[in-house]
Protein backbone atom coordinates (compact mmCIF):
# COMPACT_ATOMS: atom_id res chain seq x y z
CA UNK A 1 0.00 0.00 0.00
CA UNK A 2 1.48 3.38 -0.82
CA UNK A 3 2.38 5.69 1.69
CA UNK A 4 -0.11 8.78 1.94
CA UNK A 5 2.52 10.87 4.39
CA UNK A 6 4.09 13.95 2.29
CA UNK A 7 7.47 14.86 2.54
CA UNK A 8 8.92 17.97 3.04
CA UNK A 9 12.59 19.08 2.63
CA UNK A 10 14.12 21.78 4.27
CA UNK A 11 17.20 23.70 3.86
CA UNK A 12 18.90 25.50 6.41
CA UNK A 13 23.10 26.33 6.60
CA UNK A 14 22.50 25.44 10.40
CA UNK A 15 21.10 23.28 12.30
CA UNK A 16 21.95 21.72 15.85
CA UNK A 17 23.51 21.15 17.60
CA UNK A 18 24.89 24.50 16.62
CA UNK A 19 23.58 26.64 18.81
CA UNK A 20 21.79 29.60 17.19
CA UNK A 21 18.15 31.29 17.15
CA UNK A 22 18.33 29.60 13.57
CA UNK A 23 18.63 26.37 14.07
CA UNK A 24 16.13 25.94 17.14
CA UNK A 25 13.80 27.41 15.10
CA UNK A 26 14.57 24.89 12.32
CA UNK A 27 14.71 22.06 14.49
CA UNK A 28 11.24 23.10 16.19
CA UNK A 29 9.63 23.34 12.64
CA UNK A 30 11.51 19.58 11.49
CA UNK A 31 9.99 18.66 14.64
CA UNK A 32 6.62 19.59 14.55
CA UNK A 33 6.10 18.53 11.21
CA UNK A 34 7.61 15.34 11.43
CA UNK A 35 4.26 13.82 13.39
CA UNK A 36 2.89 13.59 10.20
CA UNK A 37 5.22 13.93 7.07
CA UNK A 38 8.45 12.51 5.88
CA UNK A 39 11.21 15.40 6.58
CA UNK A 40 14.43 15.49 5.14
CA UNK A 41 16.89 18.27 6.57
CA UNK A 42 19.55 19.25 3.78
CA UNK A 43 22.10 21.21 6.06
CA UNK A 44 25.82 21.59 6.99
CA UNK A 45 28.46 19.50 8.89
CA UNK A 46 29.38 21.16 12.47
CA UNK A 47 32.62 22.64 13.04
CA UNK A 48 32.89 20.38 15.96
CA UNK A 49 33.18 16.66 15.17
CA UNK A 50 31.27 13.58 16.41
CA UNK A 51 28.34 14.55 15.90
CA UNK A 52 25.25 11.71 15.86
CA UNK A 53 21.73 11.95 14.03
CA UNK A 54 18.77 10.62 15.77
CA UNK A 55 17.55 7.35 15.18
CA UNK A 56 14.03 6.46 14.51
CA UNK A 57 11.15 8.05 13.93
CA UNK A 58 11.91 12.22 13.25
CA UNK A 59 13.53 14.11 10.57
CA UNK A 60 16.22 12.69 8.27
CA UNK A 61 19.46 14.81 8.96
CA UNK A 62 21.42 14.92 5.92
CA UNK A 63 24.79 17.49 5.77
CA UNK A 64 27.37 17.90 4.01
CA UNK A 65 30.78 20.07 4.03
CA UNK A 66 30.72 24.16 4.06
CA UNK A 67 33.59 26.63 4.29
CA UNK A 68 33.84 28.26 7.58
CA UNK A 69 35.63 31.19 8.84
CA UNK A 70 38.38 30.99 11.70
CA UNK A 71 36.27 31.25 14.57
CA UNK A 72 33.59 28.29 12.67
CA UNK A 73 30.87 30.55 11.13
CA UNK A 74 29.30 30.28 8.18
CA UNK A 75 29.42 33.91 7.72
CA UNK A 76 30.46 35.81 4.61
CA UNK A 77 29.27 35.31 1.02
CA UNK A 78 31.82 32.85 -0.34
CA UNK A 79 30.89 30.76 2.68
CA UNK A 80 27.19 31.51 2.37
CA UNK A 81 27.88 29.98 -1.72
CA UNK A 82 29.61 26.64 -0.53
CA UNK A 83 26.36 25.52 1.05
CA UNK A 84 24.05 27.32 -1.37
CA UNK A 85 25.43 26.12 -4.77
CA UNK A 86 25.62 22.46 -3.81
CA UNK A 87 22.31 23.03 -1.89
CA UNK A 88 20.71 23.20 -5.80
CA UNK A 89 21.59 19.75 -6.59
CA UNK A 90 21.08 18.23 -2.94
CA UNK A 91 17.24 19.59 -3.40
CA UNK A 92 16.58 18.55 -6.65
CA UNK A 93 17.98 14.83 -5.91
CA UNK A 94 15.23 15.13 -2.82
CA UNK A 95 12.11 13.93 -3.56
CA UNK A 96 9.89 16.00 -1.60
CA UNK A 97 6.27 17.62 -1.88
CA UNK A 98 7.66 21.16 -0.78
CA UNK A 99 10.97 23.03 0.14
CA UNK A 100 11.05 25.19 3.23
CA UNK A 101 14.70 27.58 3.05
CA UNK A 102 15.68 29.33 5.96
CA UNK A 103 17.91 32.39 5.00
CA UNK A 104 20.44 34.04 3.77
CA UNK A 105 18.45 34.68 0.20
CA UNK A 106 21.06 33.01 -1.87
CA UNK A 107 19.30 29.99 0.11
CA UNK A 108 16.13 30.64 -0.56
CA UNK A 109 17.20 31.53 -4.54
CA UNK A 110 18.21 28.16 -4.48
CA UNK A 111 15.14 26.68 -2.92
CA UNK A 112 13.03 28.95 -5.63
CA UNK A 113 14.49 27.59 -8.04
CA UNK A 114 14.91 24.31 -7.34
CA UNK A 115 10.83 24.61 -6.96
CA UNK A 116 10.35 26.25 -10.61
CA UNK A 117 12.25 23.13 -12.40
CA UNK A 118 10.37 20.68 -10.30
CA UNK A 119 7.12 22.47 -9.65
CA UNK A 120 7.21 22.04 -5.74
CA UNK A 121 6.12 25.28 -3.58
CA UNK A 122 8.56 26.95 -1.32
CA UNK A 123 8.22 28.13 2.22
CA UNK A 124 10.68 31.04 2.97
CA UNK A 125 11.34 31.47 7.07
CA UNK A 126 13.94 34.10 7.63
CA UNK A 127 15.01 35.37 11.09
CA UNK A 128 15.83 38.94 10.06
CA UNK A 129 15.64 40.96 6.95
CA UNK A 130 18.90 40.19 5.20
CA UNK A 131 19.00 43.64 3.19
CA UNK A 132 18.25 46.13 6.40
CA UNK A 133 20.85 44.11 8.12
CA UNK A 134 23.60 44.43 5.50
CA UNK A 135 22.58 48.16 5.23
CA UNK A 136 23.19 48.54 8.95
CA UNK A 137 26.76 47.05 8.51
CA UNK A 138 27.19 49.79 5.97
CA UNK A 139 27.85 47.74 3.06
CA UNK A 140 28.35 48.87 -0.12
CA UNK A 141 25.16 50.43 -2.03
CA UNK A 142 25.56 48.31 -5.10
CA UNK A 143 25.90 45.15 -2.43
CA UNK A 144 22.87 46.58 -0.40
CA UNK A 145 20.50 46.82 -4.07
CA UNK A 146 21.86 43.25 -5.19
CA UNK A 147 20.73 42.34 -1.72
CA UNK A 148 17.46 44.16 -1.78
CA UNK A 149 16.42 42.96 -5.16
CA UNK A 150 17.52 39.17 -4.77
CA UNK A 151 15.63 39.04 -1.29
CA UNK A 152 12.56 40.77 -2.72
CA UNK A 153 12.57 38.21 -5.76
CA UNK A 154 12.38 35.28 -3.20
CA UNK A 155 10.19 36.57 -1.60
CA UNK A 156 7.50 37.53 -4.77
CA UNK A 157 8.24 33.76 -5.41
CA UNK A 158 7.97 31.99 -2.15
CA UNK A 159 4.46 30.42 -1.70
CA UNK A 160 4.59 31.62 1.97
CA UNK A 161 6.97 33.51 4.16
CA UNK A 162 7.61 33.05 7.73
CA UNK A 163 7.91 35.94 10.16
CA UNK A 164 9.24 35.89 14.05
CA UNK A 165 7.26 39.58 14.78
CA UNK A 166 5.05 41.48 13.20
CA UNK A 167 7.47 44.21 12.05
CA UNK A 168 9.59 41.80 10.68
CA UNK A 169 5.80 40.78 8.56
CA UNK A 170 5.69 43.84 7.41
CA UNK A 171 9.49 45.06 6.21
CA UNK A 172 8.76 41.64 3.99
CA UNK A 173 5.58 42.49 2.79
CA UNK A 174 7.09 45.72 1.81
CA UNK A 175 10.21 43.97 -0.06
CA UNK A 176 7.30 41.95 -2.01
CA UNK A 177 6.06 39.15 -0.03
CA UNK A 178 2.61 39.61 -0.77
CA UNK A 179 0.72 41.22 2.78
CA UNK A 180 -1.28 37.68 2.21
CA UNK A 181 1.24 35.35 1.89
CA UNK A 182 3.83 36.56 4.98
CA UNK A 183 2.34 34.96 8.12
CA UNK A 184 3.88 35.75 11.40
CA UNK A 185 4.60 32.87 13.42
CA UNK A 186 5.85 34.21 16.55
CA UNK A 187 9.89 33.82 17.69
CA UNK A 188 10.77 31.30 21.32
CA UNK A 189 13.05 29.82 23.57
CA UNK A 190 13.55 25.85 23.76
CA UNK A 191 11.47 26.49 27.66
CA UNK A 192 12.58 22.63 27.97
CA UNK A 193 16.33 23.90 27.95
CA UNK A 194 15.90 27.04 29.47
CA UNK A 195 14.40 26.64 32.72
CA UNK A 196 14.87 28.37 36.17
CA UNK A 197 15.50 24.72 37.22
CA UNK A 198 18.90 24.74 35.91
CA UNK A 199 22.24 24.76 38.30
CA UNK A 200 23.71 27.72 38.18
CA UNK A 201 27.44 28.10 38.09
CA UNK A 202 29.80 28.44 41.15
CA UNK A 203 31.60 32.11 40.82
CA UNK A 204 33.52 34.58 43.17
CA UNK A 205 32.04 37.82 41.66
CA UNK A 206 28.70 39.12 40.59
CA UNK A 207 28.27 38.85 36.75
CA UNK A 208 26.33 39.81 34.08
CA UNK A 209 25.94 37.56 30.81
CA UNK A 210 26.05 38.03 26.99
CA UNK A 211 25.20 35.42 25.08
CA UNK A 212 24.84 34.42 21.31
CA UNK A 213 26.28 36.85 18.23
CA UNK A 214 28.30 39.57 18.40
CA UNK A 215 27.95 41.96 15.45
CA UNK A 216 27.94 45.24 14.02
CA UNK A 217 23.98 46.17 14.49
CA UNK A 218 24.56 44.83 18.40
CA UNK A 219 27.47 46.61 19.83
CA UNK A 220 27.90 44.97 23.00
CA UNK A 221 30.66 47.18 23.58
CA UNK A 222 28.01 49.82 25.20
CA UNK A 223 28.62 47.05 27.97
CA UNK A 224 32.04 47.14 28.41
CA UNK A 225 32.38 50.85 28.29
CA UNK A 226 29.36 50.67 31.57
CA UNK A 227 30.97 48.62 33.41
CA UNK A 228 34.05 50.93 33.82
CA UNK A 229 31.52 53.25 35.16
CA UNK A 230 30.61 51.46 38.05
CA UNK A 231 31.57 51.32 41.44
CA UNK A 232 31.99 47.96 42.25
CA UNK A 233 35.12 46.84 40.36
CA UNK A 234 34.36 43.37 41.76
CA UNK A 235 31.38 43.05 38.73
CA UNK A 236 32.54 41.01 35.85
CA UNK A 237 31.20 40.20 32.19
CA UNK A 238 30.80 36.97 30.74
CA UNK A 239 30.10 36.74 26.93
CA UNK A 240 29.78 33.35 25.15
CA UNK A 241 29.04 33.04 21.74
CA UNK A 242 31.15 34.58 18.42
CA UNK A 243 30.75 37.73 15.96
CA UNK A 244 32.16 39.42 13.84
CA UNK A 245 33.22 42.63 16.72
CA UNK A 246 34.72 39.98 18.99
CA UNK A 247 38.02 40.67 18.68
CA UNK A 248 37.37 44.66 18.65
CA UNK A 249 35.48 44.03 22.18
CA UNK A 250 38.47 42.36 23.72
CA UNK A 251 40.79 45.36 22.94
CA UNK A 252 38.13 47.25 24.55
CA UNK A 253 37.47 45.02 27.39
CA UNK A 254 41.49 44.76 27.66
CA UNK A 255 42.29 48.73 27.86
CA UNK A 256 39.22 49.88 29.85
CA UNK A 257 38.57 46.85 32.46
CA UNK A 258 41.09 44.74 32.55
CA UNK A 259 40.08 40.83 33.85
CA UNK A 260 36.88 42.09 34.49
CA UNK A 261 35.78 41.00 31.51
CA UNK A 262 35.57 37.23 30.45
CA UNK A 263 34.57 35.31 26.53
CA UNK A 264 33.79 31.84 26.71
CA UNK A 265 33.30 31.22 23.45
CA UNK A 266 30.54 28.98 21.99
CA UNK A 267 28.62 27.22 24.50
CA UNK A 268 25.82 24.04 24.44
CA UNK A 269 22.02 25.52 25.14
CA UNK A 270 22.23 24.14 28.51
CA UNK A 271 25.69 25.48 29.52
CA UNK A 272 24.14 29.03 28.21
CA UNK A 273 21.38 28.54 30.75
CA UNK A 274 22.87 27.84 33.33
CA UNK A 275 25.20 31.02 33.13
CA UNK A 276 22.09 33.26 32.65
CA UNK A 277 20.34 30.74 35.88
CA UNK A 278 23.23 32.80 37.83
CA UNK A 279 23.45 36.12 36.33
CA UNK A 280 22.24 39.29 37.94
CA UNK A 281 20.90 39.77 34.42
CA UNK A 282 21.05 39.02 30.60
CA UNK A 283 22.37 41.86 28.47
CA UNK A 284 20.63 42.35 24.68
CA UNK A 285 21.54 45.43 22.45
CA UNK A 286 19.99 46.43 19.13
CA UNK A 287 22.13 49.74 17.96
CA UNK A 288 19.19 52.28 17.16
CA UNK A 289 18.38 53.90 13.78
CA UNK A 290 20.86 51.45 11.60
CA UNK A 291 17.83 49.26 10.23
CA UNK A 292 16.91 47.17 13.21
CA UNK A 293 14.96 48.71 15.29
CA UNK A 294 12.24 46.54 14.54
CA UNK A 295 13.94 42.98 15.89
CA UNK A 296 13.00 41.20 18.95
CA UNK A 297 16.11 39.15 19.99
CA UNK A 298 16.07 35.60 20.92
CA UNK A 299 18.48 36.57 24.13
CA UNK A 300 15.37 37.87 25.83
CA UNK A 301 12.87 34.72 25.48
CA UNK A 302 15.79 32.74 26.92
CA UNK A 303 16.15 34.96 29.83
CA UNK A 304 12.61 35.03 30.45
CA UNK A 305 12.57 31.48 30.25
CA UNK A 306 15.26 31.09 32.71
CA UNK A 307 13.50 34.05 34.79
CA UNK A 308 16.80 36.11 35.05
CA UNK A 309 15.91 39.87 34.30
CA UNK A 310 16.69 41.37 30.73
CA UNK A 311 18.95 44.48 30.95
CA UNK A 312 18.19 46.04 26.96
CA UNK A 313 20.18 48.92 25.80
CA UNK A 314 18.99 50.51 22.28
CA UNK A 315 16.54 50.31 20.26
CA UNK A 316 12.59 51.16 20.77
CA UNK A 317 10.91 47.25 19.91
CA UNK A 318 12.97 45.51 22.09
CA UNK A 319 13.00 47.78 25.02
CA UNK A 320 9.62 48.03 24.76
CA UNK A 321 9.08 43.76 24.87
CA UNK A 322 11.19 44.05 27.88
CA UNK A 323 9.05 47.06 29.41
CA UNK A 324 5.83 45.65 28.89
CA UNK A 325 6.49 42.07 29.78
CA UNK A 326 8.32 43.02 32.94
CA UNK A 327 11.24 41.26 31.82
CA UNK A 328 13.98 43.42 33.29
CA UNK A 329 15.07 47.36 32.44
CA UNK A 330 15.74 48.99 29.18
CA UNK A 331 17.70 51.79 28.51
CA UNK A 332 18.44 54.21 25.77
CA UNK A 333 21.81 53.47 23.94
CA UNK A 334 24.62 55.14 26.17
CA UNK A 335 26.93 53.61 28.49
CA UNK A 336 26.34 55.58 31.12
CA UNK A 337 22.06 54.73 30.95
CA UNK A 338 23.20 51.24 30.90
CA UNK A 339 25.69 52.07 33.98
CA UNK A 340 22.69 53.33 35.77
CA UNK A 341 20.89 49.98 35.42
CA UNK A 342 23.32 47.87 36.01
CA UNK A 343 23.71 49.32 39.39
CA UNK A 344 19.88 49.02 39.93
CA UNK A 345 19.94 45.66 38.85
CA UNK A 346 22.60 44.54 41.68
CA UNK A 347 20.70 46.45 44.04
CA UNK A 348 17.65 43.95 43.23
CA UNK A 349 19.60 40.69 42.99
CA UNK A 350 21.30 41.84 46.50
CA UNK A 351 18.19 42.58 48.56
CA UNK A 352 15.70 39.75 46.77
CA UNK A 353 13.72 41.62 44.27
CA UNK A 354 15.17 39.51 41.42
CA UNK A 355 14.30 36.24 42.64
CA UNK A 356 10.75 36.71 43.73
CA UNK A 357 9.65 37.54 40.30
CA UNK A 358 11.47 35.20 38.73
CA UNK A 359 8.00 33.42 38.74
CA UNK A 360 6.20 36.15 36.66
CA UNK A 361 9.02 36.15 34.03
CA UNK A 362 9.17 32.27 33.14
CA UNK A 363 5.33 32.34 33.38
CA UNK A 364 5.18 34.84 30.32
CA UNK A 365 7.73 32.91 28.56
CA UNK A 366 5.52 29.37 28.94
CA UNK A 367 2.55 31.61 27.68
CA UNK A 368 4.77 33.58 25.14
CA UNK A 369 7.97 32.09 23.91
CA UNK A 370 7.73 28.42 23.63
CA UNK A 371 9.42 27.04 20.73
CA UNK A 372 7.64 24.23 20.31
CA UNK A 373 4.27 26.34 20.11
CA UNK A 374 6.09 28.73 17.00
CA UNK A 375 6.79 25.05 15.50
CA UNK A 376 3.48 23.89 15.48
CA UNK A 377 2.71 27.73 13.87
CA UNK A 378 5.27 26.99 10.64
CA UNK A 379 4.41 23.74 10.60
CA UNK A 380 0.29 24.74 10.28
CA UNK A 381 1.80 27.05 7.11
CA UNK A 382 4.07 24.88 5.27
CA UNK A 383 1.58 21.98 5.63
CA UNK A 384 -0.98 24.62 3.66
CA UNK A 385 0.57 24.86 0.87
CA UNK A 386 1.62 20.78 0.37
CA UNK A 387 -0.65 19.24 -2.56
CA UNK A 388 -4.29 18.42 -1.67
CA UNK A 389 -4.53 21.16 0.63
CA UNK A 390 -7.31 23.69 0.77
CA UNK A 391 -5.30 26.65 -0.10
CA UNK A 392 -1.97 24.84 -1.29
CA UNK A 393 -2.72 27.48 -5.03
CA UNK A 394 -3.59 31.19 -3.33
Amino acid sequence: MTSTRRRVAIATRVYVPEATAASFRMEALANALAQDADVTVLTTRPPTSGTSEPVGAGPRVKRARVLRDRSGAIRGYVQYLSFDIPLFFRLLATPSDAIVAEAPPTTGLMAVLAGLLTRRPVVYYPGDVWSDAVASMKAPRPVIAVMTALEGFVLRRSRRSLAVSGEVAERLAALGGHAERVIEVGNGIDTGVFSPAVTAPETDHPYFVYTGTMSEWQQPEVFIRALALLDDERVELRFFGQGSVEAELRRLAEEIVPGRVHFGGVVSPADSARWIRGAVAALVSIVPGIGYDFARPTKTYAAAAVGTPVLFAGARTGGDLVRDAGLGEATSFDAEDVATAMSGLLGQAADGVTESRRGARVGWAAENASLQTVGRRAADVVRGVLPDSPDHRR
